[in-house]
């Protein structure tokens, strides 16, 4: 680059993305080539555009596509939480390194799609877009991708600080207990004389009360786990609300 010489600034909240000689706050030279956008010289430092809330120059705010003059002083702001999705239910997408928090997020009741297998960053772009869904991942080349509909950084590598972060940030509608936590599908009260035939029999004769998954057909009950699960769910809901 040997164009106009802006000077970027980035808060704290992003610092995490950007090489540690640009990190402290000031306001750091940089040349650009005089073509780009400001949100192509944004990316270039490192910090996707799905974490940015607002690009300020010399006090004013400007879109991504803003062309950066010589001596223009750049703000990089974080995105406000809590972030509203607008144009489509909420509903989330997660890459292959997050099925963990998929899960978390289907006990919870939140509308988590999940690919258990790499299938690639383009084919996972393109089913955000076909499905309105907003892509959660750790990896920054993937939420740079175009095609995406919608992304967000996962801050964490830890599932509990992920789930809260996810829940701060979008804030979704709660319903515990009505997703399956396999598939992502809505589950029914089910008789226990109608799924006897997928139970063993220290399950048939211990428990009384089943929910069946409306999509795979995963029976339910309130087995060994069930504590630990129930105390995910009330963190949760006594935090961000049912």
């Amino acid at each position: 680059m040997n164009g106009p010489e802006i000077f970027v600034s980035v808060v704290p909240e992003l610092e995490l993305f950007v090489p540690h000689t640009r990190r402290g706050g000031a306001a750091v030279a940089l040349v650009t080539d005089g073509v780009s956008t400001l949100g192509h010289v944004i990316e270039s430092l490192g910090v996707p555009l799905t974490e940015v809330g607002a690009l300020v120059v010399d006090g004013r705010e400007v879109a991504f596509g803003h062309i950066p003059v010589a001596g223009e002083r750049v703000e990089v702001r974080a995105v406000v939480r809590p972030q509203r999705v607008e144009g489509a239910p909420l509903r989330f997408l997660l890459d292959v390194h997050l099925g963990t928090l998929a899960r978390r997020l289907r006990l919870l009741g939140v509308d988590s799609a999940y690919e258990s297998t790499d299938i690639g960053d383009p084919a996972l772009a393109t089913r955000s877009a076909a499905e309105r869904r907003v892509m959660l991942s750790r990896d920054r080349g993937l939420l740079r991708r175009r095609e995406l509909w919608a992304g967000a950084y996962v801050y964490s590598d830890r599932p509990d600080e992920q789930l809260r972060d996810v829940l701060g940030r979008f804030t979704p509608e709660l319903r515990p207990w009505t997703r399956c936590t396999a598939c992502n599908g809505l589950l029914r009260e089910a008789r226990k004389e109608d799924v006897a035939d997928r139970l063993e029999g220290g399950t048939r004769g211990t428990y009384d009360v089943f929910a069946q998954c409306r999509a795979c057909g995963r029976v339910y009950w309130r087995g060994a786990h069930h504590d630990r699960l129930e105390g995910i769910v009330e963190r949760a809901v006594a935090e961000f609300g049912g």
